[in-house]
């Protein structure tokens, strides 16, 4: 026994359903890729206070350096929980370090010598690129290798002590002023107790005519 085929109003109807079907599934895709867009500088963010802390916490002697490693080490570990929830939606990093950028997916913003590195190469990526799934989520800014010595780093310079001003007299102050001088009078000596507890010597008596 044969299925009769559908009639015409069974096909429109069929094709208005997969067309709602089409359009949610395009606008599932668009709020997914917005969201997973909208993720990727607090990758960048991460990475970088990431590099900012282990250049600080190298001397762990340092409370400074103590608490920067540690700053370090809880930003590694919200880095690894990010990338893994974006690996979990099949976004992944280009990793485009050594190979010949591709302008869809790069975009190079500069150049620089390098004594080893095969010229037009990606030396080094300034922002990370993203792929969802073979897509080019988010493009890469490159810097490419050109041939040359390798350019020699700058001296970091040492921090120098801030220079405590001197304390300066008041306008209104004058040089220090003599206080008044007082003239030592000449005071009766005090009589020590011992002589005090000595009987005092009588007067001689007048005699009587």
């Amino acid at each position: 026994m044969t299925t009769p085929p559908p009639g015409p109003d069974e096909l429109s109807k069929l094709r208005v359903r997969v067309a709602a079907l089409s359009r949610k599934r395009d606008d599932a895709e668009a709020r997914l890729t917005g969201l997973l867009t909208a993720l990727l500088p607090l990758d960048d963010l991460l990475a970088d206070t990431a590099a900012r802390s282990e250049e600080l916490g190298r001397s762990e002697a340092d409370p400074t350096g103590r608490l920067a490693a540690a700053v370090q080490q809880q930003t590694d570990a919200a880095h690894r929980m990010l990338r893994a929830e974006l690996a979990r939606h099949d976004v992944r990093p280009m990793d485009l370090t050594g190979k010949t950028p591709d302008p869809v997916e790069a975009r190079v913003t500069g150049v620089e010598p390098h004594p080893t590195a095969p010229e037009g190469t990606v030396l080094r990526e300034t922002v990370t690129g993203f792929r969802h799934g073979t897509d080019c989520l988010r493009r890469a800014d490159v810097v490419l290798a050109v041939p040359g010595p390798a350019p020699t780093p700058e001296p970091v310079p040492a921090p120098q002590p801030v220079p405590v001003p001197a304390t300066e007299p008041a306008a209104h102050d004058g040089p220090p002023k003599a206080g008044p001088t007082r003239e030592r009078r000449n005071q009766p000596r005090r009589t020590s107790r011992a002589r005090r507890r000595q009987p005092l010597p009588r007067k001689p008596s007048k005699r009587r005519r």
